[in-house]
């Protein structure tokens, strides 16, 4: 049927329904960004986890280059519902982070969804 929409169900790798929220991040990083700033930034974010108890599960990494034209660094991060999000995406050890990168970025987009 025209317009009508499939909903993906994913699995987590043990096999059971995934429920949750996820956060997806895209970044380009600016002219002249360095590789060692990249990788203080992915060790500064490395470190929420261990901090923001609101985070399920957590991963990020820098383009592979395999494709032309994509972004420079991705973040993903799965959390157990909306709330939890909203408690990750205002907390201030996580706000300093991303304050501290903003200088950095050429560009973000990030997007939001149910699992």
């Amino acid at each position: 049927m025209p317009g009508r929409g499939v909903r993906f169900s994913p699995t987590h790798r043990y096999g059971a329904p995934m429920t949750g929220f996820r956060h997806v991040v895209l970044i380009t990083w600016i002219e002249g960004t360095t590789t060692a700033q990249v990788e203080e930034v992915a060790a500064r974010l490395r470190d929420l986890p261990a901090v923001i108890p609101a985070i399920r599960d957590y991963s990020l990494g820098t383009n592979a280059g395999v494709n032309a034209g994509g972004a420079d660094f991705a973040i993903v991060a799965d959390f157990a519902d909306r709330d939890a999000y909203a408690t990750y995406r205002d907390d201030p050890v996580h706000r300093a982070v991303v304050d501290d990168m903003k200088p950095l970025i050429a560009s973000r987009t990030a997007i939001q969804y149910e699992l």
